[in-house]
């Protein structure tokens, strides 16, 4: 390992352990302030130092566990076979064992209670413009359980209905890992990385609009990468995309890296696969996102929920109708700092604690640190960043109070 490297390893293990201490300290701070990091303040102070230690200890021993452990790795992946589409589909299935048993319990965070009241007996909720296809797949199923199998309440319909989406999720996680990892350490950081995000915990197995978008995000980028190396098409990531913002229209923030897809496949046609659309790959984009759009005005209209209702109730942007946090100055009840205040930046910087803490300050020191060596031209590397900074910029604007 060179001496760069090694620098940028130890700078990496100075913030895993300046995380871990902000963790043992979140009951010193009040929760409004450190809301990202409090939910650390629910274990018992025993278990909280305890997990901390065996955290500390593998941040400076975990490479020597790994080589430690290597041959016993190399027969159980040898068994699993996870780098293979059976494989990773049977350790997918198997993910839906914890999605089940460690799921949350309760309605309280975000949309749950509201939903469940929403699509019961006897409101029914259909048809909604923030989450069309999502609220009608689960009211649709929800209605029938009800009838048939005298399902009191819509909970069950939203639990399976969430593991089916997390079992979806790690298996093209594995399969992606598997793409991009040039070896067993890189495959086994990316699935880390992915895979203990929090919105994982929270999607899969609770009661909420994402979780069939988040692994429609995931499939859509795997399938991105599969038209770069000419092992896909366009036409097939398109397709998912164009499905995923049915599911939820937050994800059109992600058609940029979709255009910029077209725009490479167009500029650097050889080894495109004979599914490509030759000389036409905004064709590809266009008839998926013509058909799902026609597909949704269509169902929306067919239940008498028509446009006025998506340019007036179902109008995007919370309580006030405002998308994005205010420039200068607060107008409504509903916004509470604006967009260079120290509370915005707070609110950042928890979002960032409670569901990634990790993967912003590593790659913002990577890039300090290692920028000679980043794939800039790398056409793989250039889409997951312009999906990526779309998405962590959109998180930055949006009015807060929707979410």
């Amino acid at each position: 390992m060179s001496i760069a490297s090694k620098r940028l390893v130890w700078v990496l293990r100075v913030l895993a352990l300046a995380l871990l201490a902000l963790h043992l300290a979140a009951g010193s701070f009040s929760e409004p302030v450190a809301w990202g990091l409090w939910p650390a303040t629910y274990l018992p102070v025993g278990w909280r130092w305890g997990l901390a230690l065996i955290a500390a200890a593998l941040i400076f021993a975990g490479d020597r566990l790994w080589l430690a452990t290597r041959p016993l790795a190399d027969r159980l992946l040898a068994w699993l076979r996870p780098g293979t589409p059976g494989g990773s589909l049977v350790l997918a299935l198997v993910s839906a064992v914890p999605f089940y048993l460690l799921r949350i319990r309760h309605l309280r965070w975000g949309d749950a209670e509201l939903l469940v009241t929403a699509l019961g007996d006897p409101y029914w909720l259909v048809y909604v413009w923030k989450a069309p296809l999502d609220v009608f797949l689960h009211a649709r199923i929800w209605q029938w359980a009800h009838r048939a199998l005298g399902w009191p309440s819509p909970v069950p319909v939203y639990r399976i209905l969430s593991i089916l989406a997390g079992v979806l999720f790690v298996w093209v996680l594995l399969r992606l890992a598997h793409m991009l990892g040039r070896n067993r350490a890189e495959r086994a950081l990316i699935i880390g990385l992915v895979g203990t995000l929090g919105t994982i915990q929270l999607f899969f197995g609770y009661i909420e609009n994402y979780p069939i978008m988040t692994a429609g995000v995931l499939l859509y980028l795997w399938l991105a990468l599969r038209a770069l190396r000419g092992e896909g098409n366009l036409l097939a990531a398109a397709t998912a995309l164009a499905v995923t913002h049915a599911f939820h229209p937050v994800t059109l923030i992600l058609t940029p890296s979709l255009l910029y897809l077209a725009y490479t496949l167009a500029a650097h046609p050889r080894g495109r696969p004979e599914g490509q659309m030759r000389g036409l790959p905004l064709l590809s984009i266009a008839i998926p996102y013509a058909l799902v759009f026609a597909g949704v005005s269509a169902l929306m209209l067919a239940g008498n929920h028509g446009f006025d209702l998506l340019l007036g109730v179902d109008s995007p942007g919370g309580g006030d109708r405002q998308w994005f946090v205010p420039l200068f100055q607060a107008t409504t009840e509903w916004q509470h700092y604006t967009m260079f205040s120290l509370a915005h930046l707070l609110d950042i910087v928890n979002l960032q604690a409670l569901v990634a803490p990790v993967v912003l300050p590593a790659l913002g020191l990577c890039a300090l640190l290692a920028w000679s060596r980043w794939p800039k031209g790398d056409r793989e590397f250039v889409l997951l960043l312009l999906a990526a900074g779309f998405y962590l910029v959109f998180t930055l604007i949006w009015n807060a109070d929707y979410g």
